[in-house]
């Protein structure tokens, strides 16, 4: 089971600030799940507008965290290492408590089924052990996009 940090993360993942919402990496079993947070903080752009005075972390956020860690999971090692998940879908998300700053987000991603180059995700975010939201999300792979010379190397020797 690897561990990666933010370095690593940007070697596996196109995402890139303000928008790459993962901190660390704590498990990753390719192909299966990924466990990993992040460190939600009050100067991220977000909060200048949602909402002033009091900030939220809006859904939309936590649902491209864990997307993002999902894309971990599927893009390292093996075939799809040099291509791009989509978000495809969301379904059964529930979001359970609000998340501010100060807060971890942890998060958890596990693969339910993939065929071909679509696949299913289960995801859940929890802040100090009470849950955030869960659901399950859509991936699809697309030929690659990245820029040349962009190289995973987390997994390759």
């Amino acid at each position: 089971m690897a561990e990666l940090d933010i370095r690593q993360i940007m070697q596996v993942l196109p995402h890139r600030y303000p928008i790459l919402l993962i901190d660390r990496i704590l498990e990753l079993e390719p192909g299966k799940r990924a466990v990993g947070y992040k460190n939600v903080t009050n100067n991220e752009p977000v909060f200048s507008g949602h909402f002033p005075g009091n900030p939220l972390l809006p859904g939309v956020y936590m649902i491209e965290a864990l997307a993002q860690l999902a894309g971990a999971v599927v893009l390292e090692p093996g075939e799809f290492s040099r291509m791009t998940p989509y978000l495809a879908g969301i379904d059964k998300f529930k979001f359970r408590r609000p998340v501010i700053p100060g807060d971890c987000l942890m998060m958890e991603t596990t693969v339910l089924k993939v065929r071909k180059k679509i696949g299913w995700i289960s995801a859940v975010a929890k802040v100090d052990g009470q849950l955030a939201c869960s659901g399950e999300l859509m991936f699809t792979i697309v030929t690659d996009v990245r820029p040349v010379g962009y190289e995973s190397a987390v997994f390759h020797a």
